[in-house]
């Protein structure tokens, strides 16, 4: 599926629709830019091995008035559940 594009101003290129969406690609997806000889290649990026307490505090940490120390609420509920 090549289609022409043309760059634009500060380097900048739209990504047809038909294209995103055969990819399932939103908006601020990551994509993969590589130079193989004279072609630019444009790749959708894979998900990152992060763990889960990384991804809540990068979607959700930002949103909050305070830092979040995952680790020690972790700690407490754990002997919470000790004592019942």
């Amino acid at each position: 599926m090549e289609r022409k594009m043309k760059v634009g101003p500060k380097g900048q290129i739209v990504i047809p629709k038909e294209i995103r969406d055969k990819l399932g690609m939103k908006e601020f997806s990551e994509v993969l830019v590589d130079l193989k000889g004279e072609q630019v290649v444009i790749s959708k990026a894979g998900p990152q091995s992060i763990s889960y307490t990384e991804f809540f505090v990068s979607t959700y940490g930002r949103k909050l008035k305070q830092k979040v120390d995952l680790g020690k609420i972790m700690d407490e509920e754990y002997e919470r559940n000790l004592l019942r």
